[in-house]
């Protein structure tokens, strides 16, 4: 499968103060990052890709906008990266092909017969660590 791109024309980005480390460098610096996504309207997915991503992310949507923010590193450029990586972590996991349900199987008759003499023998050996009048035999 090819890797997702995220075309840099469609994304929004704000920058604001974070509330994370930083120090004095806290208040002057716009070191937050909020990156926001038109999944609704994009056209780097595939309809089917769009429709799918709009499902599983629904939850995280605001008028089909898909947003993230990052704030846990000082500098933004930091920041801008981890939202971009978190941004295309969630649409890469939504848009991907579900997975073929499973089958369902029945044991074979050898799987059978195998467990039940496994559990004879454990009887047995069990049966073996009883004293002799309370083996019932």
């Amino acid at each position: 499968m090819s890797r997702l791109e995220l075309p840099e024309a469609e994304l929004r980005w704000r920058f604001s103060r974070s509330s994370g480390p930083g120090g004095q460098s806290v208040n002057t610096a716009d070191s937050r990052v909020e990156l926001s996504w038109d999944l609704a309207a994009t056209a780097a997915l595939t309809p089917v890709q769009r429709e799918r991503a709009l499902g599983r992310l629904s939850s995280r949507l605001v008028g089909g906008v898909l947003t993230v923010t990052a704030s846990e590193h000082r500098q933004q450029l930091r920041n801008r990266a981890a939202a971009r990586m978190r941004m295309l972590a969630l649409v890469e996991e939504a848009v991907r092909a579900p997975q073929a349900s499973r089958r369902p199987t029945r044991p074979s008759a050898g799987a059978r017969r195998r467990r039940v003499e496994g559990k004879q023998r454990r009887a047995d050996t069990k049966a073996l660590r009883r004293r002799p009048d309370a083996r019932g035999g």
